[in-house]
């Protein structure tokens, strides 16, 4: 394959580029995006989305830029995705959402360009370290979390129309200078018109994220959402991954919930804390996890708003929703040894039954 570097490209208008309105934001020629990735190197590549790859950025005037470009926006979605992204961010502004600074568009590429994030993404902070730079201590993960709950509630309850995320994770939560977050990655959000159902044809977003009536039936809402943040609340919290497959080496759940839920159960507390915060608050931590678990119930309708995730977290009602989701956990887990009991018993008898045909003379 040919190197872009070797590759000669020119600004051309795109046909449709008369019917975007961008509003205020600022248009970038081709050739800027060119000199500021780069042409694109490898090396500046810091992240992949589900429609392109982002590059690391300079601009001739010293400001650093995250550029996202979509690998095939002519793809079913992508020039959606595109138009979706930046309809979204021009109408969310909050401290705790990406802002877009730019784009730029030609016949054949789309790019958005957004402000660098000096120290990338909580998932990254979380699990992908080099050696020597700086990891999360508890502090810094409860910013994080309530960073990201206004965020959420401020999509929820202030944009009119309000917006559903649809992928939450620790991925998509970025830190700026200061450590504080930003939800990114708006590629697969979606307007919500208050008055329709919200049914895709096509679930998207990241497995161990997806709330289960997402799964089932297609159909997203607030509360789908709300999900998501309570397993990225598991991931600051425990630093693992919401799907690791290397758990079934241990005898453990692969799914980070089921996982919390068993050391809950067992009272492994300690097992739970990442191994890599020295010092940490158990109270708050307990908080937090309590949250998480209220988030992630499957019903939608037992888990809370966004606004009131964040009373949750600051122990207002907790005590008492938390009192509800154990005496709810304890009959469903009842329910589920009756089942198990039921159907062991049943396969039993038919085995029985088996060895006795078996048996018979022929």
């Amino acid at each position: 394959m040919q190197s872009l570097k070797h590759e000669v490209f020119v600004d051309v208008l795109g046909e449709d580029d008369c019917k975007i309105s961008f509003g205020q934001l600022r248009r970038f020629s081709w050739r800027e995006i060119q000199i500021a990735t780069d042409n694109f190197d490898e090396n500046n590549i810091i992240g992949q989305g589900g429609f392109g790859r982002v590059y690391r950025g300079v601009l001739s005037d010293n400001v650093k830029i995250a550029v996202k470009r979509l690998t095939d926006y002519n793809s079913p979605g992508g020039e959606a995705a595109f138009l979706r992204e930046v309809q979204l961010i021009s109408v969310a502004v909050h401290r705790n959402l990406l802002r877009l600074i730019g784009f730029c568009t030609t016949s054949s590429e789309r790019v958005l360009v957004y402000p660098f994030m000096k120290n990338l993404s909580v998932a990254y902070r979380l699990r992908d370290l080099k050696p020597g730079e700086k990891g999360l201590d508890w502090p810094t993960r409860k910013r994080i979390a309530f960073g990201a709950a206004h965020g959420l509630e401020y999509l929820h309850e202030y944009c009119n129309p309000k917006i559903i995320h649809r992928d939450l994770k620790a991925a998509n939560i970025l830190l700026d200078d200061y450590f504080e977050p930003v939800l990114g990655d708006f590629g697969l959000a979606q307007l919500v018109d208050t008055k329709a159902t919200h049914v895709t044809t096509q679930v998207r977003g990241t497995m161990g994220h997806i709330a289960p009536e997402y799964l089932s039936t297609g159909k997203s809402s607030e509360k789908t959402d709300v999900f998501g943040y309570g397993i990225t609340l598991l991931e600051l919290v425990t630093g693992q991954r919401a799907i690791d497959f290397a758990r079934l080496e241990e005898e453990e759940d692969v799914l980070l919930l089921d996982h919390i839920k068993k050391l809950l159960r067992e009272n492994r507390l300690d097992d739970i804390v990442d191994g890599n915060m020295k010092t940490y608050d158990e109270k708050e931590v307990g908080t937090v996890i309590q949250v998480a678990l209220l988030c992630t119930q499957s019903s939608p309708e037992d888990r809370p708003t966004m606004a009131e995730v964040v009373r949750l977290l600051q122990g207002v009602d907790l005590a008492e929703r938390w009192a509800e989701w154990e005496q709810l956990e304890d009959v469903m887990s009842r329910e589920f040894s009756l089942l198990s009991h039921q159907f062991a018993w049943a396969e039993e008898t038919t085995h029985d039954q088996v060895a006795i045909q078996l048996s018979k003379a022929r």
